[in-house]
């Protein structure tokens, strides 16, 4: 029987619970946790059946993303072209679906967010829920995300004719179903693909349900999307058109846009464009990255095609880039990502960051190493898109500039950003634009920056950060003003009055270690209009020769020196429930399982650190470690090794519940959450049967 235990005492963000260790077997279902560990798992469903009987149930939070979608400029349905991506690798599902990570070598991650606009993920399950990792990366780069729901062969067609021919009732229950769900899970709406011909009646309906679920969609998910993907005619047969026209145009008009098919010609643009008028920004016309069938460029051609799509002001739908890790393999995929992307930028109009904190270590959500303050604390391999960081743009300038992600070095989580370029002949600095910004400036921004300089000579350059605003004649700037480095004798003169939590701002600027070097800057503007955010490397001395340097870039932070909080909020109510004892892995060790829940204002951290302060059955400290990140308030914890009591004796365990906040300024230990958890043998000193 499952139960939730209840705090016994709760001093301050601190729960203490009493158990005695049993050997029921675990009882989580194997749609949601893994069968193995009960890590959980992200789900897809199968058939109409299961889509109908779908409810919300309390073993499918770890599903539900924690991460609201960022706003950004322009909003997605301004005026130009946009870049849908529809990802497609080997069926879906794969180390994805493990929701609080994995320990993969070589995943697959994708980064550019900056460069595109909506984000699909694609699989042949009838209705593919996204798996949360990459809702949660996407949002927090301010992509929207969309499941699919598809119908193909001959059980589509029997799927079709049950609830288009059937009726309103029938399809509206669909329809509702799916609205649900996106709203549920929090991502973003449907891409629709029927792949199977449909019979007169139900093909009369699908017009109407596509109007359905896209108002459905629409009042349930805020900014939500309903895409149609170019298949079945308005008379019912299955056949791609590659444009819109006459016989498709109907299922174009119910929603908010048409995912072309591959094999299009020029003059299929152009009457795609005709047709489309007001409303061609919402015919994403369809780029197989595979280039299969007759197709105008895939792979390192990609570019060629979308030239032409771009000639006629039509959006994109990049279908399966994955072709980068897939084709040309894992070894060096984030070089090949970088070039693929690089090759497109030119065609991909970029969106721009409108709101403070920015803060960013540059992860990819993958490493081959864990870092935490510079440190490598953890060599292996980890993969989580959920631990993903607000990603740069990856300016490349042939020949004197290159972005890429460096996995051998970090200042946290597992990745920094590399800047390899040349100081030209004559020239004193270079700049490289990190972030498009638009938003009104605060009064006062503080902006720290970790950085280490490589290569023979680092002493012969200087790195700064630079900000600029948009032209106005009204936006006044005060001086950029860097604080004293550590070893500084000055006390910056221009705070005359500490704002709350400056001494946290302060203590941030000492941070460099092991090897890395912190700067911090306070910048005052006046009626201004933030616009970039560029890295300056400038060298010491002029020099008529070109100069080469590498930069590794481990954070950056934009505050508003105003909104930096004086005290952080309490992480409250700890509780445990779900657990699950196993034999241990050495003799004398139990193995425990558990799932923690808390309670903390919503929208104030970014993430939390699990750690677990060890178990230990007599007095004495161990140091705690890092169990893993959460996204929301509550985390599986998995395979924890604790002694085995001994009858009659009773053990400790403690865990600790450290919120990240979105500026990343230190939380004070005592308002992190903590649960004791006190176990002993049950009275009849019985051996556990290893379930």
């Amino acid at each position: 029987m499952e139960r939730s235990l209840q705090p016994a005492a709760d001093i301050q963000g601190t729960t203490v619970l009493h158990e005695t260790i049993s050997d029921r077997p675990q009882p989580l279902p194997a749609r949601y946790f893994d069968t193995k560990t009960t890590e959980p798992i992200s789900f897809f469903l199968t058939g109409l059946e299961e889509l109908l009987a779908w409810q919300p149930n309390s073993n499918d939070e770890f599903n539900v993303s924690a991460v609201p979608l960022a706003k950004r400029q322009p909003p997605l349905h301004s005026s130009r072209p946009r870049t849908l991506v529809c990802h497609d690798m080997r069926g879906g599902y794969l180390e994805d679906r493990f929701i609080q990570g994995s320990a993969t070598r070589n995943p697959y991650v994708f980064y550019h967010w900056r460069y595109i606009d909506i984000f699909v993920y694609f699989s042949h399950h009838t209705v593919t829920i996204p798996p949360v990792v990459w809702t949660n990366a996407a949002h927090r780069n301010s992509v929207p995300v969309l499941g699919t729901f598809i119908t193909e062969w001959t059980d589509g067609e029997k799927l079709c004719e049950a609830f288009l021919a059937g009726g309103e009732e029938a399809y509206g229950a669909v329809a509702e179903q799916l609205a649900r769900i996106a709203q549920h899970y929090r991502f973003d709406g449907w891409l629709v693909n029927i792949e199977n011909k449909l019979s007169a009646a139900a093909v009369g309906n699908l017009p109407l349900f596509l109007r359905d679920l896209t108002a459905r969609v629409h009042s349930a998910v805020p900014g939500g999307l309903v895409i149609w993907y170019d298949s079945v005619l308005k008379d019912g047969t299955l056949r791609w058109q590659n444009e819109l026209n006459d016989q498709n145009r109907m299922f174009f008009d119910a929603c908010d846009g048409l995912f072309t098919n591959y094999n299009w010609k020029e003059e299929q643009l152009e009457r795609s464009q005709r047709l489309a008028g007001p409303r061609l920004n919402d015919v994403y016309v369809g780029v197989d990255v595979f280039a299969r069938g007759d197709v105008i460029g895939g792979g390192f051609d990609t570019d060629k095609s979308l030239r032409l799509i771009r000639q006629f002001g039509l959006s994109a739908a990049i279908f399966a880039p994955g072709w980068v890790y897939e084709h040309l393999g894992k070894e060096n995929f984030l070089q090949n990502e970088n070039r693929f992307w690089g090759s497109l930028a030119e065609y991909l109009p970029t969106h721009s960051i409108c709101t403070l904190p920015l803060t960013t270590s540059f992860s990819l959500g993958m490493g081959t190493s864990t870092f935490l303050d510079g440190k490598d604390e953890d060599s292996g391999p980890w993969y989580d898109l959920s631990a993903q960081d607000i990603q740069p743009l990856y300016p490349e300038q042939q020949g004197t500039l290159s972005t890429s992600c460096c996995l051998q070095d970090a200042w946290c989580g597992g990745s920094s950003l590399q800047l390899q370029g040349t100081i030209p002949p004559g020239e004193e600095r270079v700049a490289v634009r990190l972030f498009s910004l638009q938003m009104p400036a605060p009064p006062k921004l503080f902006l720290t920056l970790l950085y280490k300089l490589e290569g023979p000579q680092p002493d012969d350059f200087t790195v700064a950060l630079e900000v600029t605003t948009w032209d106005s004649g009204i936006c006044f700037e005060g001086n950029p003003t860097s604080l004293p480095e550590p070893n500084g004798r000055y006390h910056p003169r221009f705070l005359p009055a500490p704002p709350p939590g400056l001494a946290k701002l302060l203590a941030a600027c000492h941070r460099g270690s092991h090897g890395w070097t912190s700067r911090c800057y306070e910048l005052e503007l006046q009626d201004c209009s933030l616009r970039d955010l560029s890295l300056i490397v400038s060298r010491q001395q002029p020099s008529p020769q070109e100069t080469p340097f590498t930069c590794l870039l481990g954070e950056i932070r934009v505050l508003d020196t105003a909104s930096v909080a004086a005290s952080p909020p309490q992480v409250q109510g700890v509780t445990a429930s779900q657990l699950w004892w196993q034999e241990g892995p050495e003799p004398g060790q139990l193995s425990l399982s558990l799932t923690l829940r808390w309670s903390f204002p919503p929208g104030r951290a970014r993430w939390f650190r699990v750690l677990s302060q060890g178990a230990r059955c007599r007095g004495g400290q161990t140091a705690p470690q890092v169990l893993g990140l959460a996204q929301g308030s509550l985390f599986r914890a998995v395979g924890l090794a604790v002694p085995r009591p001994a009858p009659a004796q009773s053990c400790r365990l403690e865990l600790l519940v450290e919120p990240v906040l979105r500026d990343e300024l230190p939380v004070e230990p005592e308002r992190w959450g903590r649960l004791v958890l006190v176990y002993s043998a049950p009275g009849s000193g019985a051996s556990l049967d290893g379930h």
